[in-house]
């Protein structure tokens, strides 16, 4: 399920018992807010870029520095990832 070395970014559930694959938007939004490279890899290796390209575009909880960072490595422009739009509107 998820690496041990990784459990602490998922420090409100039981990491051993957890299936990322079941719950893609939190374990996506989880890596890419709080995960170092180690973490990002693991996620990739996990989920299609499409998938994750999708958490961008629907995701409000990003930081907008994570956001825009994101946004960058995964060529999306701001306009279209969620957190930057709601921020941008505020």
């Amino acid at each position: 399920m998820i690496p041990k070395d990784l459990h602490h970014l998922f420090w409100d559930v039981d990491p051993a018992a957890f299936d990322p694959a079941g719950w893609p938007d939190y374990t996506i939004f989880r890596v890419l807010e709080c995960g170092d490279v180690q973490a990002v890899a693991w996620l990739r290796s996990i989920f299609p870029e499409n998938e994750i390209r999708r958490v961008l575009h629907t995701e409000r909880r990003l930081s907008p520095k994570s956001a825009s960072y994101w946004a960058l490595v995964f060529g999306i422009p701001e306009s279209r990832v969620a957190s930057l739009c709601v921020a941008s509107s505020l």
